[in-house]
């Protein structure tokens, strides 16, 4: 347990968390929408800051993060909490874990410098703060990602896309790059699947483009849900039209989970219609996932050549020269060394 950052103190003892768009008010006693933030007395405290619930070592391609690095592994961290209530979650086990006391948050302690000298010995390239959200344990990510930058690792975020700006303003410095999921289009799908408002998501996903943080987004296709044309062909337009048609769009296929146990798993026309609706607004690079021998290979989008060769989450071929297209010598967008 650590006292919080970013909240401000108000009357009767109540606090206001500035961390995620929730902006919590948070009454003595009381916790967050996140769970793992504790107003005790007046005071703001984060319950999981150094209790790591999963570690590991992925491929960056499993983030999914196609335009950063390709072929290197990424030291994947999480603790436990989310902001959102998503029906679909995927780790809900450790996402949505509530805690009724502080004595049953689970985790193991790592400080930051012992989970940057694991990363290191790993080999890998980066740190990824994903499976939960980081949001909402940030200030072990920030004190993590400032040692991690100082050693020659990129930092990354798996994100929903909720961080105030003044949060992703204090770690803009020394994050990299931010897979962010766009679960769909509609404040109602938002609300009710998610817990959460379009709206916020949007202008969150801004605010990273802007302070020049490399994003790629994803959109899990849920039939019935968000696979209809009109939030589809809106996703592709956002991108295209706010983001630039660099931005990787990743959409994956939604298999039955948590409380969506009665949505079947997503038809391939629903996939083939969202790499349509990407295709016809411009974007340069759409991928499938969840899906076997789906869209995966990056393609040079000035001369078709084959720049980055995936199966699954092996990286088979690299054909890049300096970040350019080894055969006709075009920039391609993305982080590459």
């Amino acid at each position: 347990m650590s006292t919080a950052l970013l909240y401000e103190q108000l009357s009767d003892k109540s606090v206001r968390c500035q961390l995620c768009r929730h902006r919590c008010l948070i009454g003595n006693g009381k916790r967050g929408i996140c769970r793992v933030r504790e107003n005790r007395e007046g005071a703001l405290f984060s319950l999981v800051d150094g209790l790591v619930v999963a570690e590991q070592i992925d491929p960056i391609e499993k983030k999914p993060l196609f335009h950063l690095l390709p072929g290197s592994s990424s030291y994947s961290l999480a603790a436990v909490g989310c902001n959102f209530r998503c029906l679909h979650c995927q780790n809900a086990g450790i996402a949505q874990y509530d805690a009724h006391d502080t004595s049953a948050m689970p985790g193991h302690k790592l400080p930051p410098a012992e989970a940057v000298r694991r990363a290191q010995a790993g080999g890998c390239r980066s740190i990824a703060y994903t499976y939960t959200e980081p949001t909402v344990w940030f200030e072990y990510a920030l004190a993590t990602a400032r040692l991690a930058a100082e050693k020659g690792l990129y930092n990354l975020f798996v994100t929903n896309g909720y961080i105030t700006p003044e949060a992703l303003g204090m770690i803009a410095p020394v994050l990299h790059a931010a897979n962010i999921d766009l679960k769909g289009f509609t404040d109602d799908f938002y609300r009710r699947v998610c817990g959460a408002r379009l709206a916020e998501v949007l202008d969150c996903i801004r605010d990273y483009r802007r302070r020049g943080i490399w994003i790629e987004l994803t959109t899990l296709i849920i039939p019935g849900e968000n696979d209809d044309d009109e939030q589809l062909n809106g996703i592709a337009r956002f991108i295209a039209d706010e983001l630039g048609p660099d931005t990787p769009w990743h959409v994956s296929r939604f298999f039955p989970c948590h409380r969506m146990l009665d949505h079947p798993p997503t038809p391939p026309a629903s996939l083939e219609r969202a790499l349509a609706a990407g295709d016809r607004a411009g974007l340069r690079y759409v991928y499938e996932g969840n899906v076997a021998a789906g869209r995966e290979q990056t393609r040079c989008p000035h001369c078709g050549a084959l720049v980055v060769g995936r199966s699954g989450y092996t990286v088979t071929r690299i054909n890049l020269q300096d970040g350019s297209c080894a055969s006709c010598g075009k920039m391609i967008a993305g982080i590459w060394e």
